[in-house]
């Protein structure tokens, strides 16, 4: 063999011998919780996307999900730099591996500076293209879903503010080709659109494609709306509600998280499961309900710069799976958690007991006012 043929054969040898070496240092990745595979439901969270989108998958299944959400971009910025198609591939990529389909189970989340009603044409017009470039991050990721807040009237005509909001929902339809937008229902603080079921009737009655729109409902929200959801009677009592002004088919992913506040509070105060006014009751029975099948639900509790904390949470919901009201483990997890909410609970319970007098004290103040003006003047 030739001198140089040796030398080239060699290399090639000593190649191959470094990467064999090294493939065997790559530690197989171990992940924190197990991802269930028996559950019936897609228990997940919000979780980071720090250093590219990408990276929410592994966030996901290391917490053992079955869904996830994200931001796609700064949520607290008007613009942000493209996905680079480095970090599309990657997504899609891990999500294949990971066995999540992105049409089904992730649920990106809008900016909350996105408010498609707002009556300022040129802040509308800001709104809707910060909107579009959500929707088309989701279609380069092949991502099937889309949520957002459906934003406030602000100082304008209500009903006005609903047909600008489905103005708007339709214009990003016909610019887009597959992403569903899914509206969340809000706590009805101030003039927020989707405090109530028929608001978001109203703006669904005017999109023209209905197959590509879709509801969030948020626990939380719901209760501060002033909906009581915290015992299976309620529950079952609000989804009728919802079927007959909404719609069964429209319910497309559920957030998930205990209030703070009490019942029709109007505060967005997420909890951990089981500490606040909605008691772990109301979880045991989403954790048994057949129409949450099959859609994210998604944890958004306040952990702060630890999302582990999901894990256990996921993990808690799974375990709620089958449960009956009177099982002992479940009466005795119930107890527990509560008794760790039950300072904040007394001191939100103050606070709105003290906002609603305040109310009632203006109010009667107002009434009397009105009564002396309209008094009739003595001749």
């Amino acid at each position: 063999m030739p001198p140089k043929v040796k030398t080239e054969v060699a290399k090639a040898v000593k190649e191959t011998v470094k990467k064999t070496v090294r493939a065997k240092k790559v530690k197989k990745v171990e992940f924190k919780y197990e991802r269930s595979t028996t559950s019936k439901f897609k228990f997940g969270a919000h979780v980071g996307a720090s250093g590219g989108v990408s990276n929410s998958v592994i966030n996901a299944r290391n917490l053992g999900a079955n869904s996830f959400a994200l931001f796609l971009k700064s949520p607290r910025k008007w613009v942000s730099p493209p996905i680079s198609a480095e970090e599309i591939d990657k997504f899609k990529s891990l999500c294949e591996e990971h066995g999540y389909d992105p049409r089904t189970d992730v649920l990106p989340h809008g900016s909350y500076f996105i408010n498609l009603a707002n009556p300022d044409p040129e802040k509308e017009e800001k709104a809707f293209d910060g909107f579009l470039d959500d929707l088309h991050r989701c279609e380069q990721l092949n991502i099937g879903l889309y949520n957002f807040h459906p934003g406030s009237s602000l100082d304008g005509d209500h009903r006005e503010a609903l047909e600008r909001l489905a103005k708007n929902i339709n214009r990003a339809i016909k610019e887009t080709s597959f992403v569903k937008i899914v509206i969340e229902n809000m706590a009805g603080h101030g003039n927020l659109i989707g405090s109530n079921l028929q608001d978001i009737r109203d703006v669904i009655d005017i999109v023209e494609d209905k197959s590509r729109v879709g509801v969030c409902v948020d626990t939380c929200h719901t209760f501060a709306a002033g909906y009581d959801i915290s015992t299976e009677e309620k529950f079952e009592a609000f989804w009728k509600e919802f079927d007959n002004i909404v719609g069964a088919e429209f319910l497309s992913a559920i957030h998930l998280n205990d209030s703070k506040a009490p019942l029709g509070a109007n505060r967005d105060l997420h909890q951990f499961l089981g500490q606040g006014f909605l008691g772990l009751e109301a979880f045991r029975v989403v954790a048994n309900s057949p129409r949450l099948h099959n859609i994210p639900i998604i944890l958004e509790t306040p952990v702060g710069n630890d999302d582990s904390y999901y894990g256990e949470e996921i993990k808690l919901l799974e375990l709620l799976e089958d449960k009956t009201i009177d099982d002992t483990e479940f009466v005795e997890k119930k107890e527990k958690l509560s008794k760790l909410g039950a300072k904040e609970r007394s001191e939100h319970e103050k606070k709105f007991e003290t906002k609603k007098a305040k109310t009632a004290k203006k109010t009667a103040g107002d009434d009397i006012a009105s009564l002396v003006t309209k008094r009739p003047k003595r001749k």
